[in-house]
């Protein structure tokens, strides 16, 4: 009797390490993933929002590498919150992610598992001794084989339980559909990933322990579960956010309730593809989410003019490519340095607002707010590489004195309003970490900051007015606020040295205090670079109108 129930502990333990291995792989693999995609993050958006099987095929890549359809619904329905995408090109990606996920339901059915440590073996290697993106791609392997290694685990600790009568009795004794719907939402809900109930109902099919009737309503119910995380995600994003995280949720409980008034049928077509009990549930939840995206796919248009009447609002899609950058007009240089005059008012515009969203974050941290900063920074990030590109275009034309001083020019302002919006995410970065530590300034300290901000605001909105029209005396403003922020931010700090002293600040508050006046002042150096460079181009402007008239 004892050493029946050790058996039954130790094969417990077994199943719980391998479940716990397979959910620190899923969550680890994004992570590493999210390494790679965030520096190629404007490519990847480019061909998701073309067409709508591009963004079929985006979703399904997407899920394979993360791993998780539910991470890669929320990091969509994140890009359309922010404006990266629009609401009704997000839904072909949606689709896409379901597809995506039932690869590794499919691999555990061909005993991929079985490879899992050779697999740990090369990507540990890798990962040790490599650099920069082998060391990355090293990581990324070493989880997926982690995630196949924990099923592997699991599977083991279920070959046993073929000879449970009990377990045997309970898995066939449910014969009402909707409590396995219930069972699968649950607990998909739990591990916010799909992937994981119905990969233990193909392991226990392996050994015989679960049959297909009683199989295919868990794999409905954990579709559904699988929308949680984009519901939970859709609660803290913009309206069409809200929108994408809806239609998930209408996909799948549309598909399921056609799969579950067809189920006898759906389970003939199962039986009639394969023999195995396995392969059937691989296949069902293959075939439900490919009913799924059949059933939608050329309907998306419609459907999301629908939802966005169910969930009113407008919101504008922040394109990530230029606007203004048109390579018929390199032909003519006066044209083409137009258009970068045009797309870096765009840029500063973008920064503009970071920069003050940022300040409104400084105020009341909100989660929605701070998850939109690292992809406007994309889009910034990449109007720079665009600007500089087309520049050195230019660059490579015969130009005259003044076309060349505004090249210059644009060239290094392109690079300080980039900077620029580098330093917001640091500030930002620093006030998330002073809000999940609780840390308060004091109201010294708050005035003394709010005025530095002030100088700073007007500063950013005089150089992107520089940007749109030269105005001399916008100039002479902000070199001369310039000077008073370099005063008034030696002042603040030489002051909360003293309060630090007194004790009358918080002793953590001094290093964050002092880091955001840093990236303030830099912020307010980098406008009156800005400024200044906008000086230059228009004294090169009177001097080459002063040799004409002489």
């Amino acid at each position: 009797m004892n050493g029946a129930y050790e058996r039954q502990m130790e094969t417990f333990w077994i199943a719980l390490c391998g479940i716990i291995l397979f959910l620190i792989g899923m969550i680890r693999i994004s992570s590493a993933v999210q390494k790679i995609i965030t520096a190629r993050i404007a490519q990847y958006i480019k061909y998701a929002v073309e067409k709508p099987f591009y963004g079929l095929v985006t979703g399904v890549i997407s899920t394979i590498i993360f791993q998780s359809s539910s991470a890669s619904t929320a990091m969509t329905i994140g890009l359309v919150s922010t404006g990266l995408i629009s609401f009704s090109n997000s839904l072909a990606i949606i689709l896409g992610a379901d597809i995506g996920t039932t690869l590794t339901v499919q691999l555990v059915v061909w005993r991929f598992t079985e490879i899992s440590p050779l697999i740990i073996s090369a990507g540990g290697l890798l990962w040790l001794t490599g650099r920069n993106k082998w060391k990355i791609g090293g990581e990324i392997i070493f989880y997926f084989g982690l995630i196949f290694f924990g099923l592997e685990l699991l599977n083991e600790a279920t070959e046993p339980l073929k000879q449970s009568t009990a377990l045997i009795d309970f898995f066939t004794s449910i014969k009402n559909p909707f409590v396995g719907i219930i069972l699968g939402i649950i607990v998909t809900g739990i591990v916010q990933a799909s992937a994981v109930p119905i990969t233990i109902l193909a392991i226990l099919a392996q050994q015989d322990l679960v049959l297909l009737e009683n199989a295919v309503p868990v794999i409905m119910g954990a579709n559904i579960g699988t929308t949680v995380t984009a519901l939970l995600a859709g609660m803290v994003a913009t309206v069409n956010g809200k929108r994408a995280a809806v239609s998930h949720l209408l996909f799948k409980c549309i598909g399921v309730l056609i799969c579950l008034l067809l189920m006898p049928y759906f389970l003939a077509l199962l039986r009639f593809i394969s023999s195995s009990t396995a392969q059937q549930i691989a296949l069902a939840h293959f075939l439900l989410n490919l009913f799924i995206v059949l059933a939608f796919i050329f309907f998306l248009t419609p459907l999301a003019r629908i939802i966005a009447k169910i969930l009113p609002g407008h919101v504008e899609t922040l394109t990530i490519w230029p606007e203004f950058l048109d390579q018929r007009d390199l032909a003519m240089p006066d044209k083409a340095l137009e258009d970068v005059r045009r797309e870096l008012l765009r840029e500063m515009g973008l920064v503009r607002k970071m920069f003050r969203d940022s300040m409104e974050l400084l105020v009341r941290p909100q989660e929605r707010m701070q998850k939109g900063f690292v992809y406007i920074e994309a889009v910034i990030n990449n109007l720079r590489i665009q600007i500089v590109n087309f520049l050195r275009q230019i660059s490579a034309r015969p130009l005259a004195a003044k076309p060349s001083k505004r090249l210059f020019e644009y060239t290094a302002m392109a690079n300080d309003i980039k900077s620029i919006g580098n330093h917001v995410i640091l500030i930002v970065d620093l006030v998330v970490q002073k809000a999940n530590k609780k840390i308060t300034f004091s109201e010294y300290a708050e005035r003394e900051m709010s005025e530095i901000i002030s100088l700073i605001d007007r500063n950013v909105d005089d150089a992107t007015s520089l940007i749109e029209k030269v105005d001399a005396a916008r100039v002479k403003d902000v070199i001369e606020r310039e000077e008073e922020v370099d005063v008034k931010v030696k002042e603040a700090r030489d002051n909360h040295l003293k309060r630090f002293h007194q004790r009358l600040c918080l002793a953590e508050a001094g290093p964050f205090f002092v880091e955001i006046l840093i990236h303030l002042e830099r912020i307010s150096d980098l406008c009156n670079n800005i400024a200044e460079y906008i000086s230059e181009i228009e004294k090169s402007w009177s001097e080459e109108k002063s040799d004409f008239i002489d």
